[in-house]
C-alpha cells in the first residue's frame, strides 16, 4: 500500500527514540536492533504481543535494508499510544510495491539467498504484524517504510 501524501505518523512527539544506522551487508545489526527495542519495550511494560510484533517488524525492515539497499537507518518512535517503526534507505528502491508484497516473492540474489535469507517473507511479515503500514519507494533512490503498532485495540 502506497503512503498516501500526508503527514506520516512517526512526526508525533516521541516518548522514547531508539535509532540504528544500517550499512550494505552489516547482518548483525538486524538481530541487535530487534533485541534492543525487544528489550527496551519490555523494560516499559508493554504486552508481549506488541513486543513480539515490533521485534518482528524491526529485524524484517532492517533485513530489506541490508539486503536491497546501500545504506540506511531505523528509527523506533515510542508515543503514548503506539510504537512507529521507521527505516529509510538509499538504494534500487522497489519497483512492484504490489508484487513485493506477496509471500514468497522476491528479488534478492542467489547468494543471500545462500545464506539462508531473502525467502520473500519480510514485507508481508511487516504487514501482518503492523496495525497500519506506509511505503514509499522511488526506483534507483531508495524506501521509507514506517510501520504503526497500537498500544490499545485502535485500529
Amino acid at each position: 500500500m502506497n503512503c498516501p501524501d500526508k503527514e506520516l505518523e512517526s512526526e508525533s512527539k516521541p516518548q522514547f527514540n531508539i535509532e540504528f544506522k544500517i550499512a550494505e551487508k552489516d547482518f548483525n545489526v538486524a538481530g541487535e536492533a530487534a533485541s534492543k527495542v525487544k528489550k527496551t519495550l519490555q523494560q516499559l511494560g508493554l504486552e508481549t504481543e506488541v513486543v513480539r510484533n515490533v521485534a518482528i517488524i524491526v529485524y524484517e525492515a532492517v533485513m530489506n535494508v541490508i539486503i536491497h539497499a546501500n545504506y540506511g537507518q531505523l528509527k523506533v518512535i515510542i508515543v503514548p499510544d503506539k510504537v512507529v517503526i521507521l527505516t529509510e534507505d538509499t538504494g534500487i528502491g522497489i519497483p512492484d510495491l504490489e508484487l513485493a508484497m506477496k509471500e514468497g516473492y522476491s528479488t534478492a540474489t542467489n547468494e543471500i539467498r545462500e545464506m539462508g535469507f531473502g525467502a520473500g517473507m519480510g514485507l508481508p511479515n511487516i504487514k501482518q504484524c503492523s496495525s497500519k503500514l506506509n511505503i514509499k519507494s522511488q526506483v534507483g533512490v531508495g524506501t521509507v517504510l514506517e510501520a504503526i503498532v497500537y498500544l490499545s485495540s485502535k485500529d
